[in-house]
């Protein structure tokens, strides 16, 4: 597999890395590896690698035409209840669109990403 000009790793700036490491921890089960008192990198599904990190700083507000990290579900209803009971605020609630449905929402630090479910193949 190459991983030339393929998105490798992927860091959010966060206002408090203890609160947003349980935000996330609470919403999706991710793990962290620390790396000092304003880094952590976020596992890889399995513990393998990481893909990506948390780093304390300066967060800027979210910006139109910003890039949007989109997390996959398999449980949609689930998921946005999740984000929620973990603290989220939810920017757009679930809507469609071709390939599935979706919504938004945003962290402790207002980062703001999607959670996406794809649509059920159609009976063939």
């Amino acid at each position: 597999m190459s991983t030339h000009h393929t998105i490798d790793y992927i860091e959010f700036t966060v206002r408090d890395l203890a609160e947003s490491k349980r935000f996330y921890a609470a919403a999706f089960g991710w793990a962290f590896n620390d790396y000092g008192p304003g880094y952590s990198g976020i596992q890889r599904s399995g513990g393998e690698g990481e893909i990506g990190g948390l780093t304390q700083g300066e967060v800027a507000a979210p910006s139109a035409g910003a890039p949007l990290v989109v997390l996959g579900s398999s449980a949609l209803e689930a998921s946005l209840a999740a984000v929620e009971g973990a603290g989220g605020t939810i920017v757009e609630p679930i809507f469609g669109f071709p390939g599935g449905r979706r919504f938004h929402f945003a962290d402790p630090s207002g980062n703001v990403l999607g959670v996406w479910q794809p649509s059920a193949p159609s009976p063939g």
